[in-house]
């Protein structure tokens, strides 16, 4: 085997640069001896880069550290709440969200609007989200903030490395490049990435979840009116060959049973998706998540009948995937995460009935709905602390 190739002065500063803002990131603030101690660089290797970072506005000092921290009392480093932040940007079925995250994982600015966007011209729809990201953006500026990049989080699978919607039915959309209009309403133009709502809900997970750094290898299924899926190994999503890993919404658990937009027969989402549950509870008035959760924590038989065979569809499909890939956990999130006590005793049993080995747990995420939103943002900061040179010294690099 080949040597590998020595590493550029370029290519060690840039890792160096980022080994010190992540160590900030997740343990700060710290001190320039702090962050040596943590990287295992010399503390005058620590002050250049901190120097370099703290004049990118990456880093700020807040002032003398505490007795007690690690080496000599020196002034504490943490990441700035002004400067890069990252867009992040949800399509939904039924609305459209956008916001600001700043470096220190914090929500500055957020809209959203219903919409319904079922069947809509996908023209009309990016029209509406371009508005949105005009308003969060100039809302962010006023902020102090300077949007380093967008991520849009869509229900659908889209093609590996590329703004192409390849097919998400429960928007009708096919075939659709959404990265002109990205490119529209992005001014100045800024680097933007697209990808499925479940894969973006469990990139959240990964960093914001309950099981933080101790839970790398999950199932984490975002359910709602669609149900998606996303496997993380090792602390990293398993994309497949195509980048279409995850449709356990269109597994089928009744190979015979209910026709799909996707063209199957009997696809999980047709028994477990929101739609689904509310048909089988007899609401097909307009009702949503909050009646039903209302209803089933009233003692409404019907609905909790609903949500029983909708657990029990979704552990038929948790298993087969269980069986496969060994997880920690399956987490799940999205709105049907709201349903939890209801839906999750009947997931359990089939599980239990099916798993050929302990499997870990089954848990809800605490981000609920707001899972895809923040991964969208979140993915944007995390390219800036795995790159500050180049997220944060090329702001027109344009749509990607």
């Amino acid at each position: 085997m080949a040597a590998p190739a020595p590493q550029t002065q370029h290519g060690i500063r840039q890792r160096n640069l980022s080994l010190v803002l992540h160590a900030v990131a997740a343990h700060g603030p710290l001190s320039r001896a702090g962050v040596a101690g943590r990287i295992g660089l010399t503390r005058a290797a620590v002050s250049t880069l901190v120097d370099e970072l703290t004049r990118a506005g990456l880093l700020v000092e807040l002032g003398r550290t505490r007795p007690g921290t690690v080496g000599r009392p020196g002034s504490a480093l943490a990441l700035s709440d002004r400067g890069p932040a990252g867009l992040g940007a949800e399509i939904g079925v039924d609305h459209l969200a956008v916001c600001a995250v700043d470096l220190r994982g914090r929500v500055r600015v957020r809209a959203e609007e219903t919409a319904a966007n079922r069947n809509s011209e996908p023209g009309s729809v990016m029209a509406r989200l371009a508005r949105l990201l005009r308003r969060v953006t100039a809302e962010a500026e006023r902020e102090g903030l300077t949007p380093a990049g967008l991520a849009v989080a869509v229900p659908g699978l889209v093609a590996r490395g590329s703004a192409t919607v390849v097919r998400a039915p429960n928007l009708g959309w096919h075939g659709t490049d959404i990265g002109p209009a990205l490119a529209r309403a992005l001014t100045p133009a800024l680097p933007a990435a697209v990808d499925n709502e479940a894969n973006l809900g469990a990139l959240a997970e990964l960093w914001l979840g309950e099981g933080g750094a101790a839970r790398r290898d999950f199932v984490h299924v975002s359910a709602e009116i669609g149900i998606g899926a996303a496997v993380v190994v090792d602390g990293a999503l398993l994309r497949g060959a195509q980048g279409f890993a995850g449709e356990l919404g269109h597994v089928p658990v009744r190979p015979e049973g209910h026709p799909c937009p996707c063209g199957g027969r009997g696809c999980l989402e047709q028994y477990a998706g929101e739609e689904a549950v509310l048909r089988a509870a007899g609401m097909t008035g307009g009702e949503g998540i909050p009646e039903l959760r209302d209803r089933a924590a009233a003692g409404d038989g019907v609905v909790r009948r609903a949500l029983r065979g909708a657990g029990t569809a979704l552990g038929i499909a948790l298993a087969g995937a269980v069986n496969l890939l060994d997880p920690q956990a399956v987490v799940l999130g999205g709105a049907l995460a709201e349903l939890s006590p209801w839906l999750l005793p009947a997931a359990e049993r089939e599980l239990a009935r099916r798993v050929t080995r302990p499997y870990g747990e089954l848990v809800v995420s605490r981000l609920g709905r707001d899972g895809p939103l923040l991964g969208a943002a979140h993915s944007v900061v995390q390219g800036v602390l795995d790159d500050p040179i180049g997220r944060t010294n090329s702001p027109g690099a344009g749509v990607v």
